[in-house]
């Protein structure tokens, strides 16, 4: 079966500054293209879509640009760029103006975890996001389990935009927590404009002891609410690889999702990602 990963992570300390590794000693070092086809070979990798990786705020406009230079090379499988952004700033459009045009910019992102929740909460920023539909740009919503009540609330005022959840919500997995995460995905899940990535769930689970088991209730729910036709699958790597391989992550949601039948697996594992990130 053909993949589209749509949720990959490129980064060179080395041209850019990337603080939040400074604590993840495994990660702080340069993961490049080549790292990543090397991860995914065998798997048959056809496409995918890279997600910004935090960068630090004066490097974004040259990340996103050298970024799409690297997807407009045709020796990769980069077909989508989700840009990173301060939707929260009174500059975004004018950001977005210095960015916006390029066939293959999907998205945009600004991750919220590692915020204050009233950055999501905030009137510039739900009006900025609301303004990507003019962009003809979706939103990737990155929050943590707690906050998923944030995403509600943005998604419920900007009917227009295209959301994806990513990570299923960030459940607490290695806790084996599900409420009252399941709950919230239930939730989230009745806006028709959001999608959810089936990602990074083995990241949050016991690096030294996990198995495709304990990811199975967070996997089903998460399907179970948005249905086959509104969840992406994607590698998270090399985050991924604080507890698992790229093919380890592939082969386990592949044992969960077994007993659906192919048609489904493929809608999961590369049909949804072509259509809800407009990929060539």
């Amino acid at each position: 079966m053909q993949i589209v990963d749509a949720h990959q992570h490129l980064w060179d300390p080395d041209l850019f500054r990337y603080s939040w590794l400074d604590s993840l000693p495994s990660l702080n070092r340069s993961f490049r293209m080549p790292d990543y086809l090397a991860a995914a070979k065998g798997l048959n990798v056809v496409k995918s879509v890279h997600l910004e990786a935090d960068v630090d705020e004066p490097y974004m406009l040259d990340e996103t640009r050298h970024l799409l230079a690297l997807a407009d090379q045709p020796d990769n499988t980069l077909e989508g760029i989700v840009a990173c952004g301060r939707p929260e700033s009174e500059d975004f459009k004018s950001y977005l103006d210095r960015i916006a045009g390029h066939r293959k910019l999907k998205g945009i992102r600004r991750v919220l975890h590692t915020q204050a929740d009233e950055v999501g909460k905030g009137a510039t920023f739900i009006r900025n996001v609301a303004a990507l539909f003019d962009y003809g740009l979706s939103f990737d919503i990155c929050v943590l389990d707690r906050q998923i009540p944030i995403a509600i609330n943005l998604v419920s005022k900007c009917p227009d935009v295209a959301f994806i959840l990513d990570h299923c919500g960030v459940p607490q997995v290695k806790e084996k927590r599900l409420d009252p995460w399941r709950a919230y995905i239930t939730e989230i899940a009745q806006f028709p404009n959001v999608c959810c990535k089936v990602s990074g769930l083995v990241a949050y689970a016991d690096s030294k002891r996990w198995t495709a088991e304990d990811l199975r209730q967070f996997v089903e729910h998460t399907i179970a609410s948005f249905g086959w036709d509104r969840v992406l699958f994607g590698s998270d790597w090399p985050v991924c690889t604080l507890s698992a391989s790229y093919q380890q992550w592939v082969e386990a949601l592949r044992t969960i999702t077994q007993g659906a039948g192919e048609v489904n697996q493929k809608k999961l594992f590369h049909d949804n990602a072509v259509r809800v990130y407009r990929l060539a």
